[in-house]
């Protein structure tokens, strides 16, 4: 009876003594990044003796394990051998009762419980400890997200973690599915930079700067554009870890700014058609009660289809943002009637000044936009490259301001009184005539500036001037229409174009690494040939031929036409699949190219052009006359044989 006795109760015996052990560990799972080391605590309140002390560690789910300590000593030999020399125990502390174990180079696969086990004599008691890693939770929009261009558009992104706002590195967008990664907003050290945002989104994009305490990093996107179609990425760096979560931006359909754009270009493109088939009409039944209709009709198509096709564009650049495509085709469609009015047959014939205007005017605007891109990156310039800035700026407007005055004074026929007067107009006019030779040189001495372009388009801006007073001397300087004449336009000519064949190549060199040089390149080209007039028509007279009336179509009609449908047809496949097409100075100043070009062919060659019309004249007029004779002869003999 005794011995059934004793067996029940030595268990619960031992089991109160065990309650005497306790064993203590942390309350909560313990978190620490990949690839670092953890102290998984284990320790007791009381000192227990050495002798047979015995301390275990094992996983919960496999028991495997951990670490031993027996017989005074770390048993390394013991362990598994995913934990060899990687879980050590602080041996100078267990004697005070410290087992706490170090796991170093922290896995993905150590994270489970873990029990530590402490035996001393006949006394037991554990604890566990659980290991979680540290996580960096990212999460977007589960759905895409549309807008109509114009609109604003928050594309969401919130970090779902233990760590801080404060302790988070750097919060990056990007634009991702392009040819490269686009930098859309950057956030760094707890402070945005909107400089690092990609010209596109620049001004445009801003995080909700009172939810970021609250790990919220969504981003709030501005007048929205059908380029901005495509997938965001939201990626967050803290504490060595990573992660990212992604936003889709799709569905952007037409907005009423598209739609103003293309009722624009439609009504550029089908007026122009009307007002050329109207002006037909009325020159079918020219009298004298329709020709001032037909001064309107062609004053209406030098400036109404231009007009349409300028806000067009104004609209066109504030919904896309090309800035650079904006300004340029918006400046030549408010310049465009002074050359077509220039060829226009019915309206008053205008003076080569206006021409030069244009020019002038013209090149004001193309100076002024890449000084205002080298301005732009002029904190990375070296000194000498910031000095020679400034002096082509200041030459520039110099110059502009004497050209200025000069045209104004033509314009005007001011008159100088005096010798002091008469003197100032002289060097007035000098410099006037100056400038306008290096007028090419400026542009690629400022084109290699704002691009940072090296090579030797330097030492070209350099020789051009030289080169373009030698082609001077082989223009005609009388409307003789001599042989030689002839042959000095046409070598005039041929140099102008190998010269313009040089410009190019060190523009495309220049521009290789532009998405846009081929723009920069047709615009640059347009400049050329509208300088070739400007050259030309101060020793030339007002054109005076019937065959400006096709030039005259051409530019009001073709041009207004192509430019129009292709401005359309631009607005539609980008809206439609969120990417570029085309940029739009390559067709509008190639157009435009043409059209100056055909203008100055007929500049260079009208005496020629209107000797071979008289010619035809006079040999038709013969004709005539010879058929008259022989009906009158034909009409004698018949009644002479009558009689």
């Amino acid at each position: 009876m005794m011995d059934i006795l004793t067996c029940i109760l030595r268990p619960l015996l031992i089991m109160m003594v065990a309650d005497g052990l306790i064993v203590h560990g942390p309350s909560d799972p313990l978190v620490a990044p990949l690839g670092s080391s953890v102290v998984l605590p284990c320790y007791v309140d009381e000192l227990l003796s050495m002798k047979d002390l015995e301390v275990e560690w094992r996983r919960t789910g496999s028991e495997t394990l951990v670490h031993l300590y027996q017989d005074g000593e770390s048993r390394p030999e013991s362990q598994h051998q995913d934990y060899r020399d990687r879980a050590h125990f602080f041996t100078d502390q267990i004697q005070h009762g410290n087992f706490s174990l170090r796991l170093d180079n922290l896995r993905p696969e150590d994270e489970e419980k873990y029990i530590c086990k402490v035996y001393s004599q006949k006394d037991s008691g554990e604890t566990v400890v659980q290991i979680k890693h540290e996580r960096l939770l990212v999460s977007g929009s589960d759905r895409s997200v549309s807008a109509y261009v114009g609109e604003d558009v928050t594309l969401n992104c919130s970090v779902d973690s233990h760590i801080t706002p404060e302790h988070i590195e750097e919060v990056s967008w990007k634009k991702t599915d392009e040819d490269e990664d686009i930098l859309v907003l950057l956030y760094q050290n707890n402070q945005t930079f909107p400089d690092a945002s990609h010209e596109r989104y620049r001004d445009r994009v801003k995080l909700f700067t009172a939810q970021i305490p609250k790990g919220n990093f969504s981003l709030r996107l501005k007048s929205v554009r059908t380029e901005d179609k495509g997938v965001y990425m939201c990626k967050v760096f803290a504490g060595g870890l990573s992660a990212n979560a992604t936003v889709v931006l799709e569905q952007l359909g037409f907005s009423s700014w598209h739609i103003a754009v293309l009722f624009f270009c439609f009504a550029a493109g089908s007026g122009a058609v009307l007002l050329l088939l109207s002006l037909i009409y009325c020159r079918s039944d020219n009298t004298v009660s329709t020709s001032n209709k037909i001064r309107k009709l062609e004053l209406y198509l030098v400036f109404c289809p231009n007009i349409c096709m300028f806000l067009a564009f104004i609209l066109w650049g504030f919904t896309e943002g090309f800035l650079y495509e904006t300004i340029f085709c918006c400046a030549l469609y408010i310049l465009r009637p002074l050359t077509l009015i220039y060829v226009a047959s019915y309206l008053e014939k205008m003076s080569g000044i206006y021409l030069r205007s244009e020019l002038f005017i013209f090149m004001m605007v193309y100076f002024s936009v890449l000084l205002s891109r080298a301005w732009g990156n002029i904190g990375h310039y070296a000194e000498s490259e910031k000095i020679t800035l400034i002096a082509v700026f200041v030459v520039m407007i110099l110059l502009f301001v004497i050209n200025f005055i000069y045209l104004f004074t033509e314009i005007n026929e001011m008159s100088c009184r005096g010798e002091i007067c008469e003197w100032i107009w002289n060097k007035l006019t000098f410099i006037a005539a100056f400038s306008f030779f290096i007028l090419p040189s400026l542009q690629f001495t400022l084109l290699f500036i704002a691009f940072r372009a090296t090579g030797g388009g330097f030492l070209i801006s350099i020789i051009f001037p030289f080169l373009f007073f030698l082609t001077f001397t082989c223009l005609p300087k009388s409307q003789d229409k001599s042989c030689s004449n002839m042959l000095n336009v046409i070598s005039w000519m041929m140099v102008m174009f190998i010269m313009t064949a040089v410009m190019m190549y060190f523009y495309i060199a220049a521009l290789k690494n532009e998405k846009d040089g081929a723009g920069w390149t047709c615009t640059a080209v347009f400049v050329q040939v509208l300088w070739m007039i400007g050259m030309y028509i101060h020793i030339t007279e007002d054109l005076d031929l019937t065959i400006k009336k096709m030039l005259f179509v051409f530019g009001s009609v073709g041009v207004v036409l192509l430019n129009s449908v292709t401005l359309m047809t631009e607005l539609i496949l980008k809206t439609v699949h969120g990417e570029r097409v085309v940029d739009m100075r390559v067709v509008v100043f190639t157009s435009e190219s043409l059209f100056v070009f055909a203008l100055l062919v007929l500049l260079l060659f009208q005496s020629w052009i209107s000797d071979i019309k008289c010619q035809q004249c006079c040999q038709k007029a013969v004709m005539t006359e010879s058929n008259q004779n022989q009906d009158s002869q034909t009409e004698d003999l018949e009644a002479v044989g009558l009689t």
